[in-house]
């Protein structure tokens, strides 16, 4: 058992839709979970059935070995971020901070001493006596943290804080999380469609498609070993190359190269999946491309290109390798860094 067990939890609509499916997984204390997955995937939904803000249809959801599912979410001890704040405009940030507080009789003293602390922590001190709408975003979500982090809650629950804000601030902000869920130590999940924000903030994190948990692990664990074609295309960027190819006897055949010796007790038809970084200019290499976009980003490039079967392929090369439209390349796969997945089911070929 973990810090908080979900167990078989499925999630119906009135309307017959399933939003979440027997879904199961632990969270162990202290540790940063992400749900990630694309809209619509069920993992705010999941998020929100552990706040108590979804019924759950079927199935337990325990927090520190009490089962929670009919307990009310003021009484759940778990505080929740949303993309929006949810800070009240017409009061300062002292009152949005002490709020909780005070609706749970805390006394004035311990409020203002909890407040100060949080405020100090998360450098809007500053700010105690400012309204909202004085605020920049990133100093907005400052305060919806403070007010989640001065109830001293069992569990934070984080449902897209980042979306609202810019690109940079994003990354700003998801460097502050990381570092203050490291310091206060407090168990959290936070919830994203942004595979990057996912990458770079969990301890573990679950990749939700279609209601379901496809694969659950360290990020490093999911980069390096998807189990689907759906995660090892939705984790990493670029996106990783697929290509039709068929297994027969042993070895992999596509419309533009073969590689043999792939040991299997599959025949069939395949994708072979290759990431972007895998692939390197080579005199050698057996996949040819002409290349039709270039994106440069200063240290790397991003380069696009046409195989000979028309398949788009994309590949990473350092910035200071000059790559122009319509050349011809030949690349090789690196260290023969490619996984292979049955086309109909979507599965990893052991």
């Amino acid at each position: 058992m973990g810090f908080l067990d979900i167990d078989k939890v499925t999630k119906i609509y009135p309307n017959g839709t399933k939003a979440v499916h027997e879904t199961s997984l632990s969270v162990e204390e202290g540790e940063l979970m992400v749900f990630v997955g694309p809209s619509g995937c069920g993992k705010s939904t999941l998020l929100r059935m552990v706040a108590g803000l979804e019924d759950i249809s079927q199935g337990d959801i325990s927090l520190n070995g009490k089962l929670i599912n009919s307990v009310d979410p003021s009484e759940r001890d778990v505080a929740m971020v949303f993309q929006n704040y949810a800070l009240y405009p017409h009061m300062n940030v002292f009152n949005n901070l002490a709020y909780g507080l005070k609706n749970r009789g805390v006394d004035k003293a311990t409020i203002k001493e909890k407040v100060h602390e949080t405020a100090e922590l998360l450098q809007i001190s500053q700010f105690l006596e400012s309204k909202p709408a004085v605020l920049s975003g990133g100093q907005r979500q400052r305060v919806a943290m403070g007010r989640a982090i001065v109830r001293n809650p069992k569990i934070f629950l984080f449902d897209e804080p980042l979306s609202n804000l810019d690109a940079l601030l994003r990354i700003k902000m998801r460097l502050e999380i990381k570092k203050l869920q490291r310091k206060i130590g407090v168990t959290s999940i936070f919830v994203t469609h942004d595979q990057v924000e996912a990458m770079t903030l969990a301890d573990r994190l679950a990749v939700i498609n279609n209601g379901v948990i496809e694969q659950l692990g360290t990020p490093i664990e999911i980069y390096n070993n998807p189990k689907s074609v759906f995660v090892a295309g939705f984790i990493g960027s670029p996106q990783m190359n697929f290509i039709d190819a068929e297994l027969k006897n042993n070895t992999l055949i596509s419309e533009d190269f073969k590689i043999p010796n792939f040991s299997s007790d599959f025949n069939g038809n395949v994708l072979i999946g290759i990431r972007p970084e895998h692939l390197s200019l080579s005199k050698k290499g057996e996949i040819n491309i002409t290349v039709d976009l270039v994106e440069q980003l200063g240290s790397d490039n991003i380069i696009y290109g046409e195989m000979n079967g028309g398949k788009e392929l994309c590949y990473r090369s350092p910035g200071n390798i000059n790559v122009n439209l319509g050349e011809k390349s030949s690349l090789e796969i690196i260290e023969n860094k490619f996984y292979v997945f049955d086309k109909d089911s979507g599965k990893i070929l052991d």
